[in-house]
């Protein structure tokens, strides 16, 4: 998912602690930020398949963040409760740092999945909970994430793990190009037991609203169905309109 819709985003970092003087409010910036966002797409796709059997989904959060580099946000979108039996709506909840260190950037954290109103096949709201790591350098990134508690509810898929590698270019003049490719590897499914989703496209920023298309296939299109039996992760381009305020 990613998120950020820009998202969506591996190994520890040791770097000495500096102790600031309280900031003068009258000639210094505030430490904190806020900020929000919110997007309309023709698809809602996480790692490769839809969650919304192909509908359009609206899309949105929030973001608190501190210059020491911890922030903690949340995240929103509509989705099918045929995917999530009685619930319609994903709301993602994170918590990290993110700091550069000599011109690498680091982003570690935890991030929660929540379907309210919905029920897993062992009972209890659907819900997925992932500690992850990331890593950029200019336009490259790299992203691990690793699944602490069952995936989404599927019965002993505690330690599935996902990474995620790609770039993100700014050709000038309000466009943008990005490519990605993320290798999901998952415990005691009978289907499957990992899968390679890909993703490319190009956006256009006009005025601060961002409009996108980008390309999205994996390699196990027939992984699971939708209630109209087609494929959830076959081929396909997905439309945005996104704006961050």
């Amino acid at each position: 998912m990613k998120k950020v819709l820009l998202t969506i985003l591996a190994a520890a970092f040791v770097a000495p602690i500096a102790f600031a003087q309280e900031p003068d409010t009258a000639t210094s910036p505030s430490p904190h930020g806020f900020s929000a966002n919110v997007s309309v797409v023709s698809d809602y796709r996480f790692r490769g398949f839809t969650q919304n059997n192909f509908r359009p989904a609206l899309q949105g959060g929030f973001d608190y963040s501190h210059a020491s580099g911890f922030y903690i946000g949340n995240w929103n979108s509509n989705v099918s409760s045929d995917l999530f039996p009685g619930g319609n709506l994903e709301m993602d909840f994170y918590a990290g740092f993110s700091r550069e260190f000599g011109g690498v950037g680091l982003d570690a954290g935890v991030l929660y999945y929540n379907y309210p109103g919905s029920t897993s096949a062992k009972g209890g709201t659907i819900y997925n909970t992932e500690l992850y790591l990331g890593l950029s350098y200019g336009p490259f990134f790299a992203k691990y994430s690793h699944g602490v508690s069952d995936f989404f509810g599927a019965p002993h898929s505690k330690n599935n793990f996902y990474l995620d590698v790609g770039a993100e270019f700014d050709l000038g003049d309000g466009w943008g190009v990005n490519a990605r490719v993320g290798y999901q590897k998952l415990k005691n499914d009978p289907m499957l037991s990992g899968y390679v989703d890909y993703a490319a496209g190009v956006t256009k920023d006009i005025d601060g609203w961002v409009i996108g298309a980008t390309f999205v296939a994996t390699n196990h299109r027939d992984w699971y169905q939708t209630t109209k039996g087609r494929d959830a992760g076959r081929p396909g381009v997905v439309l945005s309109l996104a704006r961050a305020f």
